[in-house]
């Protein structure tokens, strides 16, 4: 696997290799959004890949999703999160912040007081959210957002992005899948809008597409990228032809000249989604589909990407760019310790030892 711990070049971040550990909520933060000790510990001790992409961190108390998410608004949070990007470049790894508005998927028993879940349109989402304080419990019934709502909204992702790199990342990336806010205004079943940012998929990707230009101008476009899933339906989202939308948004996308788009595979086999990014954004793109270590190097190839991410992989395999290097066996994790507080399951794993 050569080519996996080749250099390169995505905009303005240089990684030592080409394997990046991808982000996963992981819900250790403190009750008040701010990384702490063990979070440093965690992301240091992975400080090998060639990029860690930090878990989703919300930009203000309403994009807040889950409980012990952290947080990209306050002093403090800023601080945190500045003591897990130095024990990043401690090991001489990079790291960006994935920015992630949960827009309509959360719940009032999560977020501060007086705090309204908001989103494109006033449509409920199917399902639960854990809560620390009322266990499960239904998402909200957002409210839905006006236009200068909305311009808001994106400013407060450039003020995310600055904020980011003041704690020290290296850029940051925003959040564009799994049914929240930017996939929610871009999918069709839950943007039922009617000013500019609704409609027409060139008009649904507004949102986004603005996002990431601010972001781009508030630290550069080489330091921001994006992650996309086509045809996912994750967080009850639908979408009247997923490929045709996600294809309008990497054209946009690929004007503003970004570091990297992180693409994961899509669901369905009859949607290509590494296919249609080297087709509308171009040949920055991170790779996701649950690789291993059988497939990652021919996939890379096969698709010209320029790097792979790994996510479950990282969680039980601190050492994961060793272990690939060598030819080491991997260390399954434990699902049952993915979310709950504490270093069972986090930081516990250790490193392959030969006896």
């Amino acid at each position: 696997m050569s080519q996996l711990f080749e250099p390169l070049q995505l905009g303005d971040l240089r990684l030592a290799n080409r394997i990046v550990m991808a982000p996963m909520t992981r819900n250790r933060a403190g009750a008040d959004g701010v990384p702490g000790e063990l979070m440093a510990e965690y992301y240091g001790q992975r400080g090998d890949a060639g990029l860690i992409v930090a878990e989703g961190t919300w930009p203000s108390a309403a994009g807040q999703s889950y409980c012990r998410q952290p947080g990209i608004a306050t002093p403090a949070q800023i601080a945190g999160w500045k003591r897990v990007t130095d024990a990043v470049h401690a090991r001489g790894g990079l790291i960006v912040l994935q920015i992630m508005h949960g827009g309509r998927i959360g719940s009032r028993r999560i977020k501060p007081e007086g705090i309204e879940t908001v989103a494109p349109s006033a449509l409920q989402a199917a399902g639960e959210v854990v809560t620390d304080s009322a266990g499960l419990q239904p998402y909200d019934l957002p409210r839905a957002l006006d236009t200068a709502e909305v311009r808001a909204i994106v400013q407060e992702h450039a003020q995310a992005a600055r904020r980011a790199r003041e704690a020290g990342f290296d850029g940051v990336e925003l959040h564009g899948t799994s049914g929240y806010l930017p996939m929610q205004f871009l999918s069709s079943g839950t943007n039922l809008r009617t000013d500019e940012y609704g409609g027409p998929a060139a008009h649904r990707a507004r949102f986004s597409f603005e996002c990431l230009r601010e972001m781009a101008t508030a630290i550069g476009a080489g330091r921001v990228g994006l992650r996309l899933n086509p045809g996912n339906t994750y967080n009850d989202t639908s979408d009247e032809d997923s490929a045709a939308t996600h294809a309008e948004l990497m054209r946009q996308a690929a004007t503003l000249d970004l570091a990297y788009l992180h693409v994961m595979q899509a669901p369905m086999p009859e949607l290509d989604a590494f296919a249609l990014a080297r087709q509308h954004f171009g040949e920055r793109l991170i790779l996701n589909d649950g690789f291993g270590p059988d497939t990652a190097e021919a996939v890379l190839q096969a698709y010209g990407g320029a790097a792979l991410s790994f996510a479950r992989h990282f969680i039980g395999n601190p050492d994961l760019v060793s272990r690939l290097r060598e030819g080491q066996p991997l260390t399954r994790f434990d699902r049952k310790t993915l979310y709950t507080p504490g270093a069972a399951g986090y930081t516990s794993y250790e490193t392959y030892c030969i006896a």
